[in-house]
């Protein structure tokens, strides 16, 4: 009697044991859909960003193929095409949508006012309208924001320790993409204190890229700044080729332009931004709510030079600069 009222303990402690490890297999073995929506505007940067995403992932234990499905939509830098990608994705009914800047995140917030959207990546999210406050969202956005206070006005100070003759700096941007005309704002603010003044260059369409590559010329512009909207991302080769035609000292917003032969960049870490927003996901799957996790602003920034520009336009970095760089090109 001793021997089997024993083993009837075991079997029932046995028991009770297996339930939360049966729960925890049930768990584990879900299988989570993720859709994946880019602009495709800065092509040499989708692989590795894809990846630092894959990579948060694989940390918070999602791993593609076997308990992770992603279905990814690529714009391929026709931004008009992204209402009808974001509504693919709607009909995937996937549980959550990543995000690539404002465009996209627009855009699937017109698609769906249910599914759960992360932004990866994106200009000031409140001004733009995409959520209601960095603390309180609201509605079914969350997620990162390329906005920090003081960002442009460290580009430009930087770019002006770099080339410190400068004076007048020619800002290219588009105004139908709302977060640049933000930015461009910030630069008119900070660039008197700097001792620059900031001449607003409007672009809207390829055609009048040559036009204003002339006014600047004639405003007598002794540098450049971009605003890393899609526009000049899609354009990038005859900026950079402009500008090392005209021998001005340039900050751009991507570290891609710096390594395709610009001067410089500063801007928060996209690898950084693209990790954290697997955090996101993760909380999202779990049963939190879009609207009660509070947008995050950059943690990580990088200043990426190139030296071999840096020479071409006979400027010597300080060393100072050079030590506080994440990277030099050589």
């Amino acid at each position: 009697m001793r021997r089997r009222a024993i083993a009837l303990l075991v079997t029932l402690a046995l028991g009770l044991l297996w339930v939360p490890l049966a729960a925890e297999a049930q768990r584990s073995a879900k299988i989570s859909r993720v859709g994946w929506l880019s602009d495709g505007m800065r092509a040499g940067a989708r692989s590795h960003l894809h990846e630092a995403f894959l990579h948060g992932l694989r940390d918070l234990g999602y791993v593609e193929g076997q308990n992770l499905v992603m279905e990814r939509r690529d714009a391929e830098g026709q931004l008009e095409r992204l209402p009808e990608l974001a509504a693919q994705l709607v009909g995937l009914k996937v549980e959550v949508i990543v995000t690539w800047g404002v465009p996209g995140t627009s855009a699937a917030q017109r698609a769906t006012s249910t599914i759960p959207i992360v932004m990866a990546e994106a200009g000031d999210p409140v001004r733009t309208g995409l959520v209601a406050s960095l603390a309180r969202p609201g509605g079914n956005v969350t997620g990162l924001s390329v906005m920090a206070p003081d960002l442009t006005g460290k580009q430009l100070q930087l770019l002006k320790e770099v080339a410190p003759a400068i004076s007048r700096v020619a800002v290219l941007y588009n105004p139908t993409f709302p977060a640049t005309v933000l930015i461009l704002r910030e630069a008119q603010a900070a660039g008197p204190a700097l001792g620059l003044a900031i001449l607003p260059m409007e672009v809207r369409t390829s055609d009048e890229l040559e036009d204003q590559f002339a006014a600047m010329t004639s405003l007598n512009a002794d540098a450049l700044l971009t605003l890393g909207d899609s526009f000049t991302s899609m354009h990038q080769r005859r900026i950079l080729d402009f500008a090392a035609k005209s021998q001005w000292p340039a900050a751009y917003a991507w570290r891609e332009s710096v390594e395709a032969g610009g001067l410089m960049s500063y801007r928060p870490s996209p690898q950084d931004l693209f990790r954290r927003a697997a955090t996101y996901v993760h909380k999202i799957l779990q049963g939190a709510k879009p609207a009660d996790l509070p947008v995050e602003q950059p943690m990580k920034f990088e200043f990426v030079i190139n030296l071999k520009t840096a020479q071409a336009l006979g400027l010597t970095i300080p060393p100072l600069l050079l030590f506080q760089a994440d990277e030099v090109i050589r």
